[in-house]
């Protein structure tokens, strides 16, 4: 029988990660033929491919030819960059500029993922005008691989994003969900960071933003440098903790907020706030406030499942 095979193709990297599952769904669920690649849990789902064999992403690219590639790979573990900086710098910097490449070789427009990291935090909000100045191994590759990406794609997208929640499928996938067990479990006091401002993003919100992008692109060829998204709520994990303990009524009295600039792992920024007006002005957008993104994200986590039967009946 026929099957009707949407014209738009796009093919996204990362599709197994947090953020890219998010962008799989939005795209084919805006009538795009959509296709995941991945490595370790792609199958049978998605596409397997490792990045940094450029045989075959040449093939993927050549026999599916993409209008539109969305690069969520990346290793974005801070103080894992920093222990393992050879496998990062692969993965962040090699296998993103051998991607431009590909995409432009078939004319096809990438949106390369990038990062609040790159700036120092001293100055916010920035512009992305703005002079990077990343203080972390992870901030360098993730600039460096920005530059790749541009210098081998002058049509290329750079869309820089903050800090990222939404479904997971652990906990441990998200720096803001992973809170939720110290929230949960109020028996024992949990220290938590009250130095370093955040604006926690929702995956959905960004995969949103790439799909407009995209179809402002098919439009208009002019589309194309760095932008920024990111929502607007500004928080440091301690309010993030609390705002997940009002969320689900749970107590927050044993959370401790801690003032002082934190002294072990990679180095953070204290405010890297990124200005969005540029994407605003081109009409595209979407921001989920953080208490309903958070409570859609982590409720399937709760301990205590009396909870689920209040809220959803």
């Amino acid at each position: 029988e026929d099957v009707d095979i949407p014209s738009r193709r796009v093919l996204i990297t990362g599709a197994t990660g947090l953020l890219g599952r998010a962008v799989f769904k939005e795209f084919r669920g805006n009538n795009w033929n959509a296709v995941g690649c991945g490595y370790r849990r792609a199958q049978p789902r998605f596409e397997q491919i490792n990045l940094l064999d450029s045989i075959a992403v040449h093939d993927i690219i050549h026999d599916f030819r993409p209008h539109v590639i969305v690069h969520c790979a990346a290793e974005r573990r801070p103080d894992v960059v920093e222990s393992q900086p050879d496998a990062a710098s692969q993965l962040n910097v090699a296998a993103s500029a051998n991607l431009a490449k590909e995409a432009a070789g078939v004319g096809a427009f990438l949106i390369y993922i990038s990062t609040d990291y790159v700036f120092d935090g001293t100055s916010p909000p920035y512009k992305e005008t703005d002079v990077p100045n990343p203080l972390n191994l992870y901030g360098k590759t993730k600039l460096e691989g920005e530059k790749a990406v541009l210098e081998n794609n002058e049509g290329a997208a750079v869309l820089r994003i903050p800090v990222l929640y939404g479904e997971v499928e652990r906990l441990e996938e998200s720096a803001v969900t992973v809170m939720f067990d110290k929230v949960q479990f109020s028996n024992k006091s949990a220290n938590m960071d009250h130095w370093q401002q955040r604006f926690p993003t929702n995956v959905k919100d960004v995969a949103a933003v790439c799909r407009q992008l995209a179809e402002k692109r098919m439009m208009d060829p002019s589309v194309k440098g760095t932008f920024h998204w990111s929502g607007n709520e500004q928080m440091t994990k301690y309010e993030m903790a609390c705002a997940i303990a009002d969320a689900f009524n749970l107590p927050s009295s044993h959370l401790r907020p801690i003032t002082d600039s934190p002294v072990v792992g990679a180095l953070r920024p204290r405010n890297a706030q990124l200005d969005c007006s540029k994407l605003e002005m081109l009409g595209i957008g979407q921001r989920t406030p953080f208490r309903a993104g958070i409570k859609e994200s982590l409720w399937p986590f709760l301990v205590d499942k009396r909870w689920r039967q209040t809220v959803f009946h």
